[in-house]
């Protein structure tokens, strides 16, 4: 498994444990890092991950109820809800990260903690979302001047 992977996973599993028993990203890291004998940098990329998702929670959850017709954040499995918050902030904010790793990573991820159908659900939810994403600015010089 790639670092960004464990990354992913081990900022799902603090995201996780923030929703269902309101602890903060940083004690729920601990909880779930105890023990853990992760690569200095994979915990960076994943600190990064928990703090930016947990910042932006209110936006991506907007978001995420602009795209998700007919489904209420409150109805969907917890571990669905916190992959697209995940997944949602990666999208939108870390725009060095290709729409495609990010996608493939979720649904990869999706299938290990929860179901292929969520996985299905979770395509559906992303590929709307990856439509925010923020576009790099552009030149304004228009072109070569010669």
């Amino acid at each position: 498994m790639g670092r960004r992977r464990q990354g992913r996973e081990f900022a799902l599993q603090s995201l996780y444990l923030t929703d269902v028993s309101g602890m903060s990203g940083s004690e729920a890291a601990k909880t779930v890092g105890s023990g853990s004998k992760l690569d200095a940098s994979v915990r960076e990329f994943a600190d990064s991950l928990i703090k930016g998702t947990e910042t932006h929670r209110h936006s991506l959850d907007s978001h995420i109820r602009g795209v998700a017709k007919n489904w209420e954040l409150g109805r969907m499995a917890s571990v669905d809800r916190t992959l697209l918050r995940l997944s949602s902030f990666e999208l939108i904010h870390c725009v060095d990260t290709p729409v495609s790793v990010v996608i493939d990573e979720a649904l990869e991820i999706a299938k290990v903690y929860s179901s292929h159908d969520s996985s299905k659900f979770i395509n559906g939810i992303l590929d709307k979302i990856k439509l925010e994403r923020k576009k790099p600015a552009k030149n304004k010089g228009g072109g070569k001047r010669g």
